[in-house]
């Protein structure tokens, strides 16, 4: 990780690579290396055997009071543009998943399958809601009104290759629909890059953009300090306290949510182009801070 985005930085930094062809890059990912990633990993899963649909309904019930507890905010504050509100709530809910849990999981647990399903929740009920919102707010005046409009919002969103490819994995593995392993083999060839690419791209816009570290702003603070503090406590409360969770899946949960702000967020704002330099930004800085508090987490979710 730190090799990908320390070159990309480095290249950024000396005009080897300009800067602004981290956009190149963060579409490659977007629209290519993430489907492949998400399509081979669901088709190949024991979806049966991931499913605790308590804990599930839990950590969706505490991201569901997240999700409108991040928008409030940001409403309050004066956004009003769909694509802003939906970029902070990205921020402050959305978790990193794939690169990020993935290997605290295997180092601590032994395994990472536990992530899946909040993955997949991510991609097909998060990724959604926010997709929808960046495409609303992307649109031009349409006739028909506002109905019509989210109508078209949506649909994009659901034509998006992110969502083509999660919802074509679930439907052939549940129709056990064999795949030619050629077809797989290339998938998870073009998947494997996803991380890299992505943090390439980050460190690329950041290399050319800076990070300063002394010049966080109150609102970063602010959805850095959700995303690594209340979210998990809040996931704690609603899973442990109100839904009955116990033992290792709450452990799972809480750590889950945890996690730094996904790369994907700097994905999603230079797709639709709304908050790019707050992105980058909360994306490294979340990072720092989870890794800096991940020692907590596992002594209480171990407690």
């Amino acid at each position: 990780m730190l090799l990908a985005f320390g070159g990309g930085v480095l290249l950024a930094r000396r005009k080897i690579v300009p800067a602004e062809a981290s956009k190149v890059f963060s579409d490659y990912a977007f629209l290519f290396a993430v489907p492949c990633y998400l399509f081979g990993n669901i088709y190949a899963s024991d979806l049966g055997a991931l499913f605790n649909w308590r804990a599930i309904g839990g950590y969706a019930g505490a991201a569901a009071l997240a999700v409108v507890a991040v928008a409030a905010a940001a409403i309050a504050h004066g956004l009003r543009e769909p694509r802003d509100v939906a970029l902070r709530v990205m921020a402050g809910v959305q978790v990193n998943t794939a690169y990020f849990a993935v290997p605290v999981f295997i180092t601590v647990f032994g395994t990472a399958a536990p992530i899946f399903p909040i993955l997949l929740f991510q991609v097909c009920v998060l990724s959604l809601v926010v997709i929808a919102l960046m495409e609303l707010g992307r649109a031009g005046p349409a006739a028909g009104g506002p109905g019509r409009r989210l109508s078209r919002a949506v649909g994009a969103s659901l034509a998006t290759p992110l969502v083509l490819a999660c919802n074509a994995g679930i439907l052939l593995n549940l129709l056990s629909v064999r795949v030619p392993a050629v077809v797989l083999d290339g998938a998870a060839f073009v998947g494997d890059s996803a991380s890299p690419v992505a943090l390439f791209a980050l460190g690329l816009h950041l290399g050319g953009l800076g990070l300063d570290l002394r010049g966080t702003t109150r609102e970063e603070l602010a959805l850095i300090g959700f995303k690594c503090l209340a979210f998990p406590l809040l996931t704690w409360a609603v899973c442990g306290l109100l839904v009955g969770v116990r033992g290792e899946w709450l452990a799972y949960l809480v750590l889950i949510a945890a996690m730094p702000t996904p790369q994907n967020l700097f994905i999603f704002a230079q797709r639709y182009d709304v908050g790019v330099d707050l992105s980058a930004s909360i994306v490294i800085k979340s990072s720092l801070v989870s890794l800096l508090l991940l020692p907590l987490w596992l002594q209480t979710v171990a407690a």
